[in-house]
């Protein structure tokens, strides 16, 4: 009998082990974003719609968000993770086909809800998902490391989606790369279909509000998880205004359309260095902390080179640098943090991190799209600032910060 116990043990351990590696080809399958190199050409010349109305609609969509992450977070904790993942994925694929339907205004806001309730759904359950399935197998301890391999594969299927969507616009039209992504989707779902979900014990019976409270509560209460949340999520928003303002920065330095999804491969590249590296930056830095405080400065910094110079070399390389600091931070963050979330609370604590992350950028990107419209210079150089004065207030202490 004890025999027999320990060989379902270690079929069972090989399963969770399995996880990780099937999350691996999940997230770079979601992340084939063909429509990354030409997103601004998508909006603009396919669909006319001005700069402004481009932020309004990711307004929307981080407004939905907002309202969402805790809701789909407590449906995670109480109906299973890997169900979050799988309807998740499936509202994905309609929307896509949604937003690629029509150029009309208000089917964009359809589809960006349809995706915010897709991305919501992924939010905190992957991460909950993945760090369970390494604590089954007393593995946390290389959650660090696992989680920024996550987010590699994941930029590396931005990184490859780019440029072949790129291709795709050419022989196919605008429309296509945005419609054809509902193919890497499909395959994603399938893979999801072969996940085996961690059991945390019996599940309690409480009603759904009780469950979203107790991760608001769990928040207000903890004083380290509430430092670092700030910390992520300012430098976070700044980090994310690069990827809608790339484009712009290469026309106003003269750079052809031609090369715009050479330079976005070149930023998520940028992306996967760095996350992929965490402890030799934190020995060059001097510390988990010199780490945190540095890729902020740095964020903070290439904004304002990129709004003081039109110099093509200077505008590429605050794209790349700023742009793969500001952007990495997310993997590090989340590996502190789960240190402070019991496992029947992960994803809806980090959900509601999340959350609050989606609100400041829906509030924020009206008026960067007003700011664009008036001077993309100044408005490059007011995000900059920003990052650098939050980076001096940060309250992050190394003690926060364990492994």
């Amino acid at each position: 009998m004890k025999r027999k116990n320990k060989l379902e043990k270690t079929q069972e351990n090989r399963k969770f082990r399995r996880n990780i590696w099937k999350m691996y080809i999940f997230q770079f399958l979601i992340s084939l974003h063909f429509f990354g190199a030409v997103l601004i050409p998508f909006y603009t010349e396919w669909a006319h719609l001005s700069f402004f109305q481009i932020m309004i609609l990711q307004s929307w969509f981080a407004f939905w968000i907002f309202l969402l992450e805790v809701p789909t977070g407590a449906i995670a904790d109480f109906f299973g993770r890997k169900t979050s993942i799988l309807v998740g994925t499936l509202i994905n694929i309609l929307g896509v086909i949604v937003y690629s339907s029509s150029t009309n205004f208000w089917i964009f806001m359809l589809g960006e809800f349809l995706w915010a309730m897709a991305c919501a759904l992924f939010s905190g359950a992957d991460e909950a998902f993945v760090y369970d399935s390494l604590k089954k197998v007393n593995q946390e301890k290389r959650s660090k490391k696992i989680f920024g391999r996550i987010e590699s594969f994941s930029l590396a299927g931005i990184m490859i989606g780019a440029p072949l969507g790129s291709l795709i616009a050419s022989q196919f039209g605008l429309r296509a790369p945005m419609f054809l992504m509902a193919i890497p989707l499909t395959i994603a779902f399938f893979v999801a279909l072969t996940f085996h979900e961690p059991r945390n014990g019996k599940k309690e019976s409480k009603r759904y509000i009780e469950i979203v409270k107790d991760g608001f509560h769990y928040l207000k209460n903890s004083k380290v998880l509430k430092i670092l949340a700030i910390d992520l999520t300012i430098i976070a928003a700044v980090g994310y205004f690069m990827i809608w303002l790339y484009q712009p920065m290469l026309k106003q330095a003269g750079i052809s359309i031609g090369y715009f999804g050479l330079v976005h491969s070149a930023l998520v590249l940028m992306e996967i260095l760095v996350m992929n590296n965490y402890g030799r930056l934190e020995k060059l830095f001097g510390s988990k902390k010199g780490l945190i405080f540095f890729s902020a400065a740095i964020t903070g910094l290439m904004f304002l080179v990129a709004g003081l110079t039109r110099s093509i070399p200077l505008v590429l390389l605050s794209i790349v640098i700023g742009g793969g600091f500001g952007l990495s931070r997310g993997p590090l963050f989340s590996s502190y943090m789960n240190k402070y979330i019991p496992s029947s609370k992960r994803a809806t604590v980090m959900s509601t991190i999340n959350m609050f992350r989606r609100f400041l950028i829906a509030v924020l990107n009206p008026f960067v799209g007003l700011l664009v419209d008036w001077n993309l210079s100044y408005t490059l150089i007011i995000l900059g600032a920003i990052a650098l004065i939050f980076t001096l207030c940060s309250r992050v202490e190394e003690k926060y910060l364990k492994d």
